[in-house]
């Protein structure tokens, strides 16, 4: 399943969204510029490297990424989850909350495979966790998915629930495998996206409490 869309329009101008792929776009664009040397070298200054742990990195590390697939696809699920997310928590408690929930995210794999001198970079565990809020507050939204069947392809809208929870149950699962295993080359942080993700739903389901909460306030 490959998402296109959400179904629900912003009600606002997502600025900090559009921002955060700003940023996104121009520092892999800095990356392009440099040699394989120079890459490997930034990478692990800019990346959370475990074993080396600088507190820095949990937010710098959230703006690199390894390659086109890599930025394109993490782009594509920050600009179909996040205008939504920042939309209902507004535009500065939104970037906090994704910045976050990077921070959160990292820290949880770094717990995981602490001694690794592998270098963690990407924007999925903040995204992850604006993923887990929109799961939270948008459980009746719909996502408009390409299904792909041998060579034919579909639009189909998958509810958001469905779509979201079974990325994360794929996550855990990938998660609780690779528990043991060497990241000493690398790999994807599953851990991260977990982490990410719980803490986007924990601060989804409080937003909306907090919602309710003033809405009945006399």
């Amino acid at each position: 399943m490959f998402p296109v869309s959400d179904v629900i329009p912003s009600r606002t101008t997502p600025y900090v969204t559009v921002g955060l792929i700003a940023v996104n776009a121009l520092a892999f664009l800095y990356e392009l510029q440099l040699s394989t040397p120079e890459l490997r070298v930034f990478a692990q200054v800019f990346g959370v490297v475990p074993a080396y742990f600088a507190w820095p990195t949990v937010v710098t590390s959230l703006f690199l990424h390894g390659g086109w697939m890599h930025v394109l696809g993490n782009m594509l699920y920050l600009w179909i989850f996040g205008d939504n997310v920042e939309d209902r928590f507004g535009h500065f408690r939104y970037l906090v909350f994704y910045l976050f929930s990077g921070a959160v995210a990292a820290l949880g794999q770094v717990m995981i495979d602490p001694f690794s001198t592998a270098p963690m970079i990407g924007a999925s565990g903040a995204i992850a966790g604006v993923m887990g809020a929109y799961f939270v507050l948008y459980p009746r939204s719909r996502i408009l998915t390409a299904i792909f069947v041998v060579i034919f392809m579909d639009l189909v809208e998958v509810p958001a629930i469905f779509f979201l929870g079974i990325w994360f149950v794929m996550q855990l699962l990938s998660g609780v495998g690779s528990i043991g295993a060497q990241a000493m080359n690398g790999g994807v942080a599953f851990w991260a996206h977990i982490g990410g993700f719980a803490i986007g739903a924990l601060a989804g389901a409080y937003w909306r409490l907090h919602e309710s909460r003033r809405y009945w306030a006399p």
